[in-house]
């Protein structure tokens, strides 16, 4: 895996591991890679993967079974869906905006009402 020097390394698992429960490769209930394996699988320590892992389990995107690993939890999808649209509201969009203005460009919001 490639890193971003601008964000912290288990940030950047987080997200990938958030991008395979939104795409619905990792579904509700399976199974996740152990913390060994996902170190080993993107090339750092694991105490890094350790580190994501646990902030997925705070925000109740996964949980673990003690002994057996970690788990997708049940509505991990909508919880992530919910986070990752804050996330876009809330850090991107600002900035989206912004670079727009710069450049002069203008977008048209059509309304999928009758009356729009």
């Amino acid at each position: 895996m490639h890193f971003n020097e601008e964000k912290p390394i288990w940030r950047q698992i987080y997200e990938l591991i958030a991008k395979r429960i939104l795409s619905g490769e990792w579904p509700e209930g399976e199974r996740i890679v152990s913390v060994r394996e996902m170190a080993a699988s993107v090339g750092v320590n694991p105490n890094t993967v350790m580190r994501s892992y646990e902030h997925l389990e705070a925000d109740g995107v996964i949980f673990n079974r003690r002994g057996i690993g970690f788990f997708v939890a049940e509505g991990a999808r909508e919880r992530m869906c919910a986070i990752e649209r804050k996330k876009f509201i809330d850090e991107e969009l600002p900035k989206l905006r912004e670079r727009l203005l710069l450049l002069g460009l203008i977008i048209e919001v059509k309304s999928n009402s009758k009356n729009g």
